[in-house]
């Protein structure tokens, strides 16, 4: 059975489940090369958006501790242990790195537990819609480590403020469902069977945009998130309107308004 199960749902749309319900979907080495192939696929250019989420109860448990896994890496008998360790921790933020800079949006949605890597998981995601089931946590300090891991204090932030960052790291308390909406750490918190439908549905939605425009404000955002100044963010959206103002879309756009119809976009 493979770690990563990659199904194409429907035109434009994907969806990536993590597939080791026996372990929650407890990251191991087979899972973090599932979802490397993944991202080659998904960056292909053959699709629009993917939907990220997990087999069984659960979306994912973090790293698998149960020393049942594989490896993260492959290493050679005479490597050093801190170095064994050090490449597996790159190894597994570089992934997280992957998937934050894919460029097509990533909704994930999550159906159970998503805990230490597997709360990163959310975060790397563009829209997080969660089950009336899920579990939310930064419990890496519980663990016996720090809470600053796999981008967690770099993203959490960003979006739930740091104040109640500082609070769910530095405790690692699991909260619930309805706490990740009302601290907006979701966008959406659905019934158990209607999670997936609210996905695609959300997917839809986004893929109905010129696939040009959706890229650019994908990775236009990202850039703005870490400009150091308001002038800064303006400049890169003066220059990203401009790009996008070059290729067909504004122009068909306008022509589909006043037809009363939908618009045919410019492929990529």
């Amino acid at each position: 059975m493979a770690a990563v199960e990659f199904e194409a749902l429907e035109d434009g749309i994907a969806r990536v489940t993590l597939n080791r319900p026996e372990r929650l979907n407890a990251i191991d080495g087979s899972l973090i090369d599932g979802v490397d192939e993944a991202l080659d696929e998904l960056g292909s250019g053959d699709y629009r958006v993917a939907i990220l989420t997990g087999a069984g109860r659960g979306f994912c448990a973090g790293a698998d501790l149960s020393g049942t896994g594989q490896a993260w890496t492959k290493v050679k008998p005479t490597t050093p242990a801190f170095k064994v360790t050090y490449d597996a921790q790159v190894r597994l933020a570089d992934l997280y790195v992957r998937l934050y800079e894919l460029p097509i949006p990533v909704i994930a949605a999550v159906n159970g537990v998503a805990v230490g890597g597997g709360l990163a998981f959310a975060l790397h995601s563009d829209i997080r819609i969660a089950s009336e089931q899920a579990r939310f946590g930064a419990v890496f300090i519980k663990a016996g480590f720090s809470s600053m891991d796999m981008g967690t204090s770099y993203l959490l932030p960003k979006i739930v403020g740091a104040g109640v960052a500082r609070e769910l790291m530095l405790t690692g308390r699991i909260i619930d469902a309805a706490e990740a909406y009302r601290i907006k750490l979701v966008h959406e918190v659905v019934a158990p069977d209607d999670l997936m439908t609210a996905a695609v549905a959300k997917a839809r939605e986004i893929a109905a945009n010129n696939a040009f425009g959706v890229w650019q404000t994908k990775i236009g955002l990202n850039a703005a998130l870490d400009a150091p100044s308001l002038r800064h963010a303006i400049e890169i959206e003066n220059r990203t309107q401009i790009l996008t103002g070059f290729t067909n879309n504004p122009a068909e756009a306008a022509k589909a308004h006043r037809e009363k119809r939908a618009p045919i976009w410019d492929p990529m």
